[in-house]
């Protein structure tokens, strides 16, 4: 468990680690970079998960389970928002049912913590679920992400999956999404991708998520414009800020209130 400064959330739970790119949003992931910082500072848990490929460093496709870290949320009494497995994808295919049984089993056990889980594979997430669950648990939110047009059959697949709350994470947004359907979905999450290698973000795909948010009484969550700003230039995320039609988008699920 760490305290993070990701905007949407308090902390984080990484019971797994490692991944596999799943889609272009996977491309410039910065848990592949933070893996290899970790393993270099010498954490066992991150070694061999990533190697370089030219001048990135990306997945070896090894998946660790961390059975050591299962019980981490229980020390914690102060009620938090905490995002689980950054560093991995809990629903990825080689991530056991009875492993992902026993962090629901944590998640039950911990009603004062609000539990977020992104996903880039919601199919398996509806699929599972079901069987592990049986009825959501009021505390966990579950997501998928979505950074273009090419995967929005993800939130079909999302619809599907039993919980309280339901987000998509437009992150990073490297192209339009067009219209999609959003019913059923709570809560959207929009930011365009930082470091030096990333792509593009454009005011005008935001709003057009941001409308259909309105339109669809979707609460809307504005996480940072990255690397490339408003006006379209390159320079750090800090300088390029959050801020969207002059001001702060922070909204949450109504239902999610802590």
């Amino acid at each position: 468990m760490a305290e993070t400064q990701i905007e949407w959330t308090d902390a984080t739970w990484n019971p797994v680690a490692g991944c596999t790119i799943q889609s272009a949003g996977c491309t410039h992931c910065y848990a592949m970079q933070m893996a290899k910082r970790l393993e270099a500072m010498g954490m066992e848990k991150y070694k061999g998960l990533t190697r370089r490929s030219g001048d990135r460093t990306v997945w070896t496709g090894v998946i660790r389970l961390d059975e050591q870290s299962l019980d981490v949320p229980l020390r914690w009494k102060k009620p938090r928002k905490i995002f689980v497995n950054s560093m991995s994808d809990l629903f990825h295919d080689q991530v056991p049912e009875s492993f992902i049984g026993k962090v629901w089993d944590v998640m039950r056990r911990t009603p004062q913590h609000h539990y977020q889980i992104l996903t880039k594979r919601p199919d398996r997430m509806a699929d599972l679920v079901k069987q592990i669950a049986g009825e959501p648990l009021p505390n966990v939110w579950l997501g998928t992400s979505v950074e273009d047009q090419e995967v929005v059959e993800r939130i079909d697949d999302l619809r599907r999956v039993p919980a309280a709350i339901r987000f998509i994470s437009f992150e990073p947004l490297i192209g339009s999404v067009g219209r999609v359907d959003l019913e059923g979905i709570h809560w959207a999450i929009v930011g365009g991708e930082s470091g030096r290698l990333a792509r593009p973000i454009r005011e005008e795909w935001i709003d057009e998520i941001h409308d259909q948010c309105v339109d669809q009484s979707v609460a809307f969550f504005f996480k940072q414009w990255g690397t490339w700003g408003k006006d379209n230039k390159k320079r750090s995320k800090k300088a390029n800020g959050r801020e969207y039609r002059g001001r702060f988008w922070d909204e949450m699920p109504i239902t999610a209130a802590l």
